[in-house]
């Protein structure tokens, strides 16, 4: 049988969405019993208005008749019965009165309690649903997790033996590897990087999940980190026609950060640019220090983005198009959890057709303010 865990996991954004959507869906039944208790006030108001209207309408008729009869012939004793009569029928009006008001208010407030006592049966029905469900999503998450260490583990190993399969091809006879068998085992070392890459992703996201996000942050110069990431990604640049130019500080610029991690949202940032940019593009990138943060650029010159799509280029699995598979759409995700974590911010700026700007900020040691 499978222990529970001993600490509590880290609520994962699935669990943040389910949590606010019980708050928004409880706000909702409080409003409709608030606005089922004002209107049955209401109507039981309205109700006992318009009883008061007929029993003053039929008051007034009996008044009327008895002051009729009242301006006959003085009889002593017909005034003294019109004066009780009156005094009995006003009497009675009261009666009627706090008996309907009575009434009605009982109703309402057995109304409004039933209601209540309704809500909080349903609160302790969905609480206890989602308790359940929890436990079993977290055990899922933990089965998942462990899963996937194996698989990536074994995948991993997998790919480096085909890596080193590839260096001892070579024709039988040959004394040099031919050109075409070199270029296979180009292509070939190509897309088990991106198979690579496509596993630490998934990794990542799951890191992410779950609150585990690896970082070794220390003080470095951050402008050195982009000269190098900019370097990485030349020959991909020029096999596309695209030129890259990085425009790196004539001096240091230190910032607190993880070196691999930062070196990654880099990479993320200008495979994305060299994706989306033709042919014949011009890709830059640049840093500057701005109110105690050193803000980094990637523009380019590529296809643009809409306005309404700015900020869901940072959300998982986000595609360009439903037609687009250049990608599983989490680069740009799990850069932006990585900027956050660093206590940074990631945006974008962007016109189809115009280009783009993506932007992150480090913040930069108070000793070096």
């Amino acid at each position: 049988m499978r222990k529970p865990p001993t600490e509590p996991r880290p609520r994962s954004p699935e669990r943040l969405k389910t949590d606010e959507s019980l708050r928004e869906e409880r706000k909702k039944t409080d409003d409709a019993v608030k606005g089922d208790r004002d209107d049955a006030e209401r109507d039981a108001e309205d109700v006992i208005a318009h009883a008061r209207e007929l029993a003053d309408a039929a008051l007034i008729v009996e008044r009327v008749n008895a002051d009729t009869e009242a301006l006959l012939p003085p009889r002593p004793a017909r005034v003294g019965a019109v004066k009780g009569q009156r005094a009995k029928a006003d009497q009675a009006v009261r009666g009627q009165r706090a008996s309907a008001d009575r009434a009605f208010r009982g109703e309402v407030e057995d109304r409004a309690d039933a209601l209540e006592a309704l809500l909080v049966h349903e609160r302790a029905a969905t609480d206890a649903y989602l308790l359940t469900e929890r436990v079993r999503s977290d055990d899922d998450v933990a089965n998942r997790d462990d899963f996937l260490g194996m698989v990536v583990h074994d995948v991993r190993n997998l790919l480096n033996l085909v890596v080193l399969g590839l260096e001892t091809i070579r024709p039988l006879g040959a004394e040099k590897t031919p050109a075409y068998v070199s270029a296979g085992k180009v292509r070939i070392q190509r897309y088990v990087a991106r198979l690579n890459r496509l596993i630490g992703d998934l990794v990542d996201v799951t890191s992410i999940d779950a609150g585990k996000l690896a970082m070794v942050l220390v003080e470095a110069d951050a402008a050195a980190l982009m000269a190098e990431a900019t370097a990485a990604f030349q020959p991909a640049a020029l096999e596309k026609g695209i030129a890259l130019s990085a425009e790196v500080p004539g001096s240091a610029m230190l910032a607190v950060f993880d070196h691999d991690r930062m070196l990654q949202v880099f990479a993320n940032l200008l495979a994305n640019s060299i994706k989306y940019t033709p042919s014949g593009g011009v890709i830059g990138v640049r840093v500057e220090a701005i109110e105690g943060t050193l803000r980094f650029c990637v523009s380019d010159t590529g296809v643009g983005i809409p306005s309404a799509q700015l900020e869901a280029i940072f959300e998982r699995f986000w595609q360009v198009g439903n037609d687009d598979r250049r990608g599983m759409g989490l680069g740009l995700y799990i850069s932006k959890c990585i900027v956050q974590a660093h206590s940074g911010r990631i945006w974008a700026e962007s016109e189809p057709g115009k280009g783009s700007n993506l932007y992150f900020t480090l913040p930069i040691p108070s000793s070096r303010r």
